[in-house]
């Protein structure tokens, strides 16, 4: 008990500073030295063990969730027939409009591939920073990195109604390529699925067997990760 008391505080560290802009290089781990006891793999996200909190210390996802909301219903609003819109607000308005009607998963699809068009953009070359997480308008004007991508297809999701209580953004380390990284995370008919920048392909978080979460969040809470292995 105590190691995992050690990895929560280690993780509860983490929050608060925050991981490294998407694209990083992650730190790499030292294996073990002899076999150990295997530990169940856990029952959430990429089958890790998760330890919810509430929001706390998160400058750039409490910033978004101030303005985020009442931006994109005054995308939606806008009026082209009456009124200048921006084109962030008409591209806002074109693919609300076709996931409208779809089946959810068709919606999950469509939303990916359609905002994963916009090019990949570090941070530091947008806003000047190495890590920052954008609004939707921002992401539609400026493109953004992998946190922006999750973020704004979040926003598009919970306006075609799907539940906060059911999307996680998920910052998490790529074992194959060895960078931090972010996805957004869907649950959908008993399972849970995936919407990455990387890939037009929806799938279930079980077949990433590569991605191992640090940190999720919604509106509500916070969750801490840990890899079953990293309880031996």
């Amino acid at each position: 008990m105590s190691k995992l008391r050690c990895l929560l505080s280690l993780l509860a560290i983490s929050l608060l500073l925050g991981l490294s802009g998407c694209g990083s290089k992650a730190s790499a781990k030292a294996t073990a030295g002899k076999l150990t006891p295997a530990i169940p793999p856990g029952k959430g996200l990429f089958r890790s063990h998760e330890f919810r909190s509430t929001l706390k210390a998160l400058p750039n996802w409490t910033r978004v969730m101030v303005s985020a909301e009442s931006q994109t219903e005054t995308f939606y609003a806008c009026d082209a027939s009456k009124e200048a819109c921006s084109s962030a607000a008409l591209s806002w308005q074109k693919i609300i409009r076709q996931s409208i009607g779809l089946s959810p998963m068709a919606q999950l699809k469509t939303v990916n591939s359609y905002f994963n068009r916009w090019p990949y953009q570090l941070d530091i070359d947008v806003y000047g920073v190495s890590d920052y997480w954008a609004t939707p308008g921002e992401f539609l004007k400026l493109s953004g990195d992998c946190e922006d991508y999750s973020i704004t297809k979040y926003y598009a999701l919970r306006k075609l109604g799907f539940a906060i209580d059911d999307m996680r953004i998920v910052l998490l380390k790529d074992n194959i390529r060895n960078i931090s990284h972010a996805i957004l995370a869907v649950k959908l008919n008993g399972g849970t699925y995936v919407l990455d920048n990387m890939s037009d392909l929806v799938l279930s978080h079980l077949k990433y067997e590569h991605y191992v979460p640090q940190y999720s969040v919604n509106e509500f809470y916070r969750w801490a990760h840990v890899a079953p292995k990293a309880l031996r």
